[in-house]
């Protein structure tokens, strides 16, 4: 959580400061409404009040919208006090009207909600849409009228028989609530003119009249099978409305109705009754009286029955099941926001911002009903609804997001400037941000499409090392905005200021597709639709159409303006096979011409054969095409068409004979991404019509012989080989598809266990090799690489693992001591060094005489990290000896013979006062011993070393060597190091100021060192050539072991590029065992 800073006196407890930063969390949820905008329904002039009440921090404003429009205030539409909203004289005419939905939006600081819709009628009656119709029946039978009208709000129906209401104390008359009128055993007396007469709040409304002929029928009436004159009708009801399903059947003996459901569920007999004789009325429908109904008219004493049905509809307002929640979120995070809703039908969702529909952009997208908002700004800090509207309502849901901005994040980055580089790629350059800019850790940069709505928005994560980066893979021709975003562990910045750039032209991608067809014999009329955006990469600026005979190779050529769309070639030869491809060319220059298109011309004798069919062709899918055409009125009559059609570089397929009644046909089997040419001619008695061609080209999909293009294999064979603590090598064997085609890879590096996406790396590269530097030291991670060509991507590779090597010793060891203890061996001891997390795991000693270290040639020992001395035998008496001391310590014969005979006078005293006591001894002799300190005095070389610096704090650079002892040559020796007879073995100091260049090989032995630091060098001279430097680490490290398991991760990590991989290599060997401490210092890696 991001941290807030804020100034309070000393004596306020911390719950005080705690609490004001949430403080605006808790006055948000006070914005709410009391009282919401209802459904209203008036007369018209008469007045109308809607109101709506708010609360929340004050101050609170409320403002009123209709149909989605804001309202302003005035004489016909008041605001009150309170926030109703009040309309002294409603208005209803053609030109004017108050009806219509009304919300009200209430708003204070944090934000604006919007209330539920809330409907304005001013009552009506239309003119009837249905009048009744006359009718004449047999008396004994079934009589029935009906009427529709249109008024809001729905009208009651009613019937007069001659002008005079029809009394309804009968039985056998049934006025049913949607205003049908039944007459069931219709007598004489029935006869006579009936209307019906509509009635609500906004008048009252009569129909025409229609009159009703009961005609006498026989004395005997034979049997009737059952007969439904008026069956159920599907119904679409809204919920607590009363249903009715009618159902008028006749028959002789008069049938028996019955209802059921077509699932057999039972039919509610609480809200469900019948009414009349058969019709079913259902009361308050509710979702669970949906369903399919069946009206069975069955003759009484027998199974003869006829069956009707219908199906109810029960549309249901919607309801949140799950509202969103308030989040706070920091600049640049993630927040999404759920909403699940239900009713009948399924709800629309959307969501709004403080009241207004959120413009969704490459930031701000909907997923289904989720809403996500991705590199939050500090303008995403907003009230947020959820709306879920269908045709029976609407009802909404808020919450807020807040952003919280850290004190001490990085300002904006400045001045961002793109350049454009091709016509696929962006130069982008920008300044470090002007405030805690040390801060920063990475950078984002974002991009999306300048052109058009909802456009998807891009971002490339790179490190804090640079401040430049080439956006690639972009559209020619094409406007895009770029801005940048600075991270730092706490949050992110604001976004810089956008910038807009476009990429240059480009040839276009391929030609138009042609359609050709003649219209006489010297003809060829040839089409051809605009190329997209996409395919044309930039303005066309011509098209370059070439034909030739098929017998002859001299090609004629023809520009034509860009902005055409068709082509005549006059003056062609009768009866001759033409060959035309097309080019087209932009400022960039012209692409690639299609290939040949076959025609023939048709022959001169061609005059009363039909003309050629208008030809379109539309892929179905990507293994299908649809064939459509129609000829000319005024061609002869045809007797049938002649299709046939053939891949691109392929024979022609067997010519399909189609009827003269098609007008269409499927061609099926095809290949995906691949163009084809079809052909069809219309047939009549004269002969063969003139030829329509065209060419399509199939889309792309996954079929079976896709699979392979569409997803190649990944690489294999990855393997890791570690450079030092912080870099590694990979290397792989590409898939053998891949081998002769162009490809580039992507590793990505992966810290195992890592949940942050900015600590994946991700490296592009185009050889199968690829060094990764400024890992961590002592840290396990897992590579995959993965392989692109033509635009299309491998799956990645199998995991490889690898344990990083712990990073080298920053401090030498201390107390660094050489004690003299015979003529020819020596003790060093030091003190492990003062780092408080760095497990020593060996040491490396490196001495010579003055003599060798003039050669170059070095003595190595290796002690293991438990120990803090060592013992150096086999050294020649008589040779220079220094070991970090003030000067030159001499080890020759004049030097011991003082020192043995010093000694011998003080033991010969000694012995002397022991005999003297005891009357017993024996002289012995004992070599002295000499403690070499370590110390600051003039070297070998006449420099002396700065007094400021302590012989313990000198840093030197020391190879690693895998064994204990190695000679001179190269070679291990448990025993200890090589003695030569011939050299000459020192003590030697080398001071601060010699150094060697890193970049020069031409003075330098078996190790380099770099300006400013202490260097041991150790090597064998063999003969007068010195051994050559080394190249290349020795003993490399391997770790790694494969996995099949890989976490799948997004490509939103850190990007390297191959420009990091040149960095040059440090002047000095790597260690072959973990974590090397050098004396007196170690590798800095």
């Amino acid at each position: 959580m991001a941290k807030f800073k804020m100034k309070s006196r000393s004596f306020l407890p911390p719950l005080f400061v705690l609490f004001l930063p949430l403080s605006g969390v808790l006055c948000f949820s006070e914005l709410s409404f009391i009282t919401e905008p209802s459904d209203l329904t008036v007369l018209p002039k008469d007045p109308a009040v809607l109101d709506c009440q708010a609360h929340g921090q004050p101050p609170v404003t409320i403002k009123w919208l209709k149909n989605g429009v804001r309202l302003a205030e005035s004489e016909h539409t008041q605001f009150l006090p309170n926030g109703s909203l009040f309309i002294p004289k409603t208005k209803h005419t053609e030109e004017e009207s108050d009806q219509g939905f009304y919300q009200c939006l209430s708003q204070n600081k944090y934000g604006a909600i919007l209330s539920q819709r809330s409907h304005l009628t001013i009552a009506r009656i239309s003119e009837f849409a249905l009048h009744p119709v006359p009718a004449a029946v047999t008396e004994g039978s079934v009589a029935r009228f009906s009427c529709v009208v249109t008024s809001s709000p729905p009208a009651t129906i009613t019937w007069e028989l001659n002008q005079s209401t029809l009394p309804l104390h009968t039985e056998r008359i049934t006025v049913l609530p949607n205003g049908v009128l039944q007459i069931h055993n219709v007598q004489p007396e029935d006869g006579g003119r009936y209307r019906c007469v509509a009635t609500n709040a906004g008048g009252r409304l009569k129909s025409k009249e229609a009159a009703l002929t009961v005609r006498r029928g026989p004395h005997y009436k034979p049997r009737q099978r059952p007969w439904i004159i008026a069956g159920p009708q599907n119904v679409t009801a809204s919920l607590r409305q009363t249903v009715v399903l009618e159902c008028v059947a006749t028959g002789n003996p008069s049938p028996i109705i019955s209802w059921s459901r077509a699932d057999s569920k039972p039919i509610d007999v609480y809200n469900a009754k019948v009414l009349g004789n058969g019709n079913l009325v259902i009361a308050d429908v509710t979702a669970k009286h949906g369903g399919v109904y069946l009206c069975r008219a069955t003759t009484p004493g027998t199974r003869n029955h006829t069956v009707a049905a219908a199906n109810l509809t029960v549309q249901v307002p919607p309801s949140i099941v799950e509202k969103p929640e308030s989040q706070t979120r920091p600049r640049a995070g993630t927040a999404r926001f759920m909403c699940q809703a239900e009713g009948a039908p399924p709800p629309r969702i959307s969501w709004l911002k403080n009241g207004e529909e959120v413009h969704l952009n490459g930031r701000i997208k909907m997923y289904s009903s989720k809403l996500v908002i991705t590199q939050i700004i500090p303008e995403d800090d907003a009230i947020y609804q959820c709306l879920a509207e269908n045709q029976q309502g609407s009802v909404l849901s808020l919450a807020r997001l807040i952003v919280v901005m850290s004190e001490d994040r990085p300002s904006a980055p400045r001045n961002v400037h793109a350049e454009t580089i091709s016509s696929s790629a962006i130069l982008l350059a920008w300044e470090k941000p002007l405030y805690n800019a040390d801060k920063v850790i990475a950078y984002s940069i974002h991009y999306m499409k300048a052109e058009g709505l909802n456009n998807e928005e891009y971002q490339v994560v790179i490190g804090n090392d640079t401040t430049s980066y080439i956006i690639d893979d972009l559209e020619s021709a094409r406007n895009y905005s770029f801005y940048i975003v600075a991270y730092m562990p706490m949050g992110a910045s604001r976004m810089s200021d956008q910038v807009t750039q476009h990429t240059l032209e480009d040839v276009p991608l391929r030609t138009p597709e042609l359609s050709l067809t003649s219209h006489s014999s010297t003809d060829i009329q040839v089409n051809w639709q605009p190329l997209p955006a996409k395919v044309s990469r930039g303005r066309l600026s011509a098209y370059r159409l070439s034909y030739r005979t098929a017998s002859d190779s001299t090609v004629a050529s023809v520009e034509i303006p860009q902005n055409s769309t068709q082509h005549l070639l006059e003056g062609l030869q009768p009866d001759t096979i033409y060959l035309l491809r097309m080019a087209a060319a932009t400022r960039a220059g012209w692409c690639e011409p299609s290939a040949w298109t076959s025609h023939r011309t048709p022959k001169t004798s061609s005059s009363n054969v039909p003309s050629a069919p208008i030809l379109q062709l539309e892929p179905l899918n990507c293994t299908s095409i649809v064939a459509r055409w129609q000829t000319s009125s005024e061609s002869a009559a045809v007797r049938g068409y002649r299709l046939c059609y053939h891949e691109e570089g392929h024979p022609e397929q067997p010519t399909i004979q189609l009827q003269a009644q098609n007008i269409s046909y499927t061609i099926s089997g095809l290949d995906p991404r691949r163009k084809y040419h079809v052909k069809i001619l219309a047939v009549s008695q004269a002969g063969e019509g003139y030829q329509a061609d065209q060419t399509v080209t199939t889309p792309g999909c996954l079929s079976a012989r896709d699979q392979l293009a569409a997803s190649p294999p990944p690489p294999d064979q990855l393997t890791v080989l570690a450079s030092n603590s912080t870099a590694v090598t990979l290397r792989w064997n590409p898939p053998a598809l891949a081998s002769r085609k162009s490809v580039r890879y992507t590793v990505r590096c992966t810290p195992v266990g890592t949940r942050s996406a900015a600590a994946i790396r991700y490296l592009q590269v185009t050889t199968q090799t690829a060094l990764l530097q400024n890992l961590d030291p002592n840290t396990r991670y897992e590579f995959v690489v993965r392989l692109h060509v033509d635009q299309i991507s491998s799956p990645w590779s199998s995991v490889v693992y690898h344990q990083m090597l712990p990073a080298a010793p920053q401090q030498p060891p201390t107390g660094v001591r050489v004690t003299l203890i015979e003529d020819d061996t020596a003790l060093v001891s030091w003190r492990e060094p003062a780092e408080p997390d760095v497990v020593v795991t060996h040491y490396t000693i490196l001495y010579a005489s003055q003599k060798a270290w003039l050669a170059g040639r070095w003595q190595i020992m290796q002690r293991e990290g438990s120990h803090t001395m060592a013992l150096l035998e086999k050294l020649e008496p008589g040779s220079s000896l220094l070991g970090f001391s003030d000067g030159l310590y001499h080890i020759d014969q004049r030097s011991m013979t003082g020192i043995v005979v010093g000694v011998c006078i003080a033991l010969a005293c000694i012995v002397m006062c022991a005999l003297i006591l005891i009357n017993k001894g024996r002289p012995r002799k004992s070599a002295g011993h000499k403690v070499l300190a370590v110390g600051a005095a003039e070297g070998p070389v006449g420099r002396p070393l700065p007094n400021e610096r302590l012989p313990e704090t000198i840093e030197a650079l020391m190879p690693m060597i895998s064994s204990h002892f190695i000679d001179t040559k190269g070679g291990s020796n448990s025993a200890g190091p090589a003695s030569n007879k011939n050299q000459s073995k020192s003590w030697l100091l080398f001071k601060r100021d010699v150094v060697n260049p890193p970049g020069s090989h031409d003075e330098c032995r078996a190790s380099l060192y770099e300006p400013g630091r202490t260097v041991l060098r150790y090597e064998e001279h063999f003969g007068s050539a010195a051994m050559p430097p080394p190249s290349k680490e020795l003993f490399p490290s391997e770790s790694s072991h494969s996995s099949e398991g890989s976490q799948e991760t997004a490509d939103s990590g850190p990007l390297l590029h191959r420009g990091e991989q040149r960095g040059d290599e440090q002047p000095f060997l790597r260690p072959a065992l973990p974590t090397p401490l050098l004396w007196p210092g170690g590798p800095r890696h």
